[in-house]
């Protein structure tokens, strides 16, 4: 194989169209974010997009490719290992480096967010977008939002010695089931009836999975703006809490590959093991700190998660970009006679 020329590393390392909507999104929410009945029309907006998403995978996937993703047993378990072992064992390590930089406060922030669960919505739609495997990805990103909604006080309890209750949220339950489980299961009822008109519009379709990235991000940064994340912090801390979130999301992101790869997983299996492994729920993490945490140290405990959830969307959105754009050159020459 020869090597990639200058102008290809170039085009390379040019941010697709889908990271520059990204940037352009946080920008705008830093600029004009949404609030009162603004915030509260994007937050039904956004719900439904959710919604719209879950319906149409469950429109595009057989009953068979369900069963054989529910029953991927050894890449839900490793998801679950990145999730609630591999990220708490690395907020601990990062300790001595947190407390070098950040307040105490900050600091449980970073470790509340290792006990979360992952994000549902973005690492179906991110592997989606770099052709992995939905239905695992389905069956591992919502496994791990059931139990961490019992798991994470849990871990909440054990990482962080001052200001938790360990309390479950049947709310958070339900939502996952209306919003996520509920679509689902109505896009694979009517799939019979609607399947192949999915299947001929999958080229279109894709951009239900961007915009509905696109929409929680703005929500989310608006949410961080509305709190005053750019008054109450030196733009110093603020660096360093970035830096130590790349950190922290590289490590996860580069072990979790290592180890995929190394247990002969498939690189469709990889996908979804980078990332629903890599990422961590703002939205369920949000009501959880409110319930775990005193309102004296809620706004610095939920800032670290805030940003974190910012950043793993951007850099997971160039990974599913690079993923795709491989695919798409390993099969071209195959298609040439």
């Amino acid at each position: 194989m020869s090597s990639l020329s200058p102008g290809a590393l170039l085009r390379n390392l040019k941010p697709d169209n889908f990271t520059i909507a990204l940037l352009v999104t946080v920008a705008l929410a830093s600029l004009l974010p949404c609030s009162g009945t603004t915030a509260v029309v994007f937050g039904h907006v956004t719900t439904a997009a959710i919604g719209l998403l879950f319906f149409l995978h469950g429109a595009k996937l057989s009953r068979e490719a369900v069963v054989a993703g529910a029953l991927h047993w050894r890449l839900h378990l490793l998801v679950l290992a990145s999730t609630f072992i591999l990220f708490p064992i690395l907020g601990l390590a990062l300790r001595p480096l947190a407390l070098t930089f950040l307040s105490p406060d900050l600091y449980m922030g970073i470790l509340f967010l290792c006990a979360l669960p992952s994000t549902v919505q973005s690492s179906i739609a991110m592997t989606a977008m770099a052709r992995g495997n939905v239905p695992a990805a389905i069956c591992s990103a919502s496994a791990s939002n059931f139990i961490g909604i019992f798991l994470a006080p849990i871990l909440v309890g054990l990482l962080v010695a001052k200001g938790a209750e360990s309390k479950s949220s049947v709310d958070a339950v339900l939502s996952i089931v209306m919003q996520l489980l509920l679509p689902f299961l109505a896009g694979q009822f009517l799939r019979r009836w609607i399947g192949r008109w999915v299947d001929r519009h999958k080229a279109t379709l894709k951009y239900v999975d961007q915009c509905s990235i696109l929409l929680v991000v703005y929500t989310a940064f608006s949410e961080a703006v509305n709190e005053g994340i750019w008054h109450t912090l030196s733009v110093e801390t603020l660096v360093a809490l970035g830096l130590i979130s790349v950190l922290l999301l590289a490590l996860v992101l580069g072990i979790s590959t290592f180890v995929s790869r190394r247990l002969g997983f498939s690189k469709e299996d990889e996908i979804a093991i980078v990332f629903c492994g890599s990422k961590k729920s703002l939205a369920s993490g949000v009501p959880m700190a409110k319930v775990l945490f005193s309102t004296r140290s809620l706004g610095m405990v939920i800032l670290p998660l805030m940003l974190f959830h910012q950043i793993q969307l951007m850099v997971c959105a160039v990974i599913a970009q690079r993923y795709a754009r491989r695919d798409e050159q390993k099969e071209l020459p195959a298609t040439i006679p």
